[in-house]
């Protein structure tokens, strides 16, 4: 009967040797020992009940050691690769269409696509961060103008929670993909909601404004002789947007 007392009592003091404090984004306080994680999950042997428990990675704020030190959540005797709360580098994907107008002249319609590369996760924050190109096509009656931006982007959640408001904007030259009108600057803004589905991915719908820059060639004919002379264009487009997080 002692031998098994003291096979009990050194089980016992070894799995509080190994208790951790698994501390999640809601503030909840879960005590046990980190059996096994991927980019995904945690699963976490529970230390009063000895039952295991998966949480998803993205819910998980903190691992606490001893009470006192907060640290990154790595994997305890696995071959899984560590995981870490940054990337190197991430993909925005982003299709968009709406209504399009130049002001005091025409209105139509407008589609677009844009692929962006930067950072989706900054410090503590999903913040993303990039730079990429895309297509932008607006209808105007029988007319079209078709532009390859070249921009940087920024997408700024208000929260860090798993579903989060968002607000973007963006900066660059809009190349025309036409020689009957020359480019200009690009600007847009927009504002939405984000989800965020595991710590890799997260997509989002989002209303956006854009502002087109655009230079037109018109020729005049005035006593036989003819004048050719450049006119600007504002074009701004409104509508609705797919933003895909990879």
């Amino acid at each position: 009967m002692r031998r098994i007392a003291f096979l009990i009592v050194l089980c016992a003091s070894l799995l509080c040797a190994h208790a951790e404090t698994i501390v999640l984004r809601t503030g909840a306080r879960v005590k046990g020992e980190i059996v096994f994680q991927n980019e995904e999950v945690v699963i976490v042997r529970n230390a009063e009940t000895g039952g295991r428990i998966q949480y998803l990675r993205a819910d998980v704020e903190a691992v606490l050691a001893d009470e006192a030190e907060a640290s990154e959540v790595s994997v305890q005797d696995s071959d899984e690769p560590e995981i870490t709360t940054s990337k190197k580098a991430s993909i925005l994907l982003e299709i968009a269409g709406g209504a399009a107008v130049i002001p005091n002249e025409q209105a139509g319609g407008m589609a677009s696509v844009d692929l962006l590369v930067g950072s989706h996760h900054i410090g503590d924050r999903h913040l993303f961060v990039g730079g990429g190109l895309g297509y932008r096509g607006l209808f105007m009656g029988d007319e079209k103008y078709n532009f390859l931006p070249i921009q940087v982007a920024l997408r700024i959640p208000f929260t860090e929670s798993k579903h989060a408001p968002v607000f973007g904007m963006a900066a660059g030259y809009g190349v025309a993909l036409s020689k009957d009108y020359l480019g200009g600057i690009y600007a847009g803004v927009d504002l939405g909601y984000r989800c965020q589905l595991n710590p890799k991915t997260a997509i989002g719908l989002v209303l956006f404004a854009q502002f087109q820059q655009a230079k037109m060639t018109t020729t005049t004919i005035i006593e036989d002789v003819e004048y050719t002379t450049q006119t600007g264009r504002n074009i701004v487009a409104t509508g609705l947007k797919l933003a895909i997080y990879l």
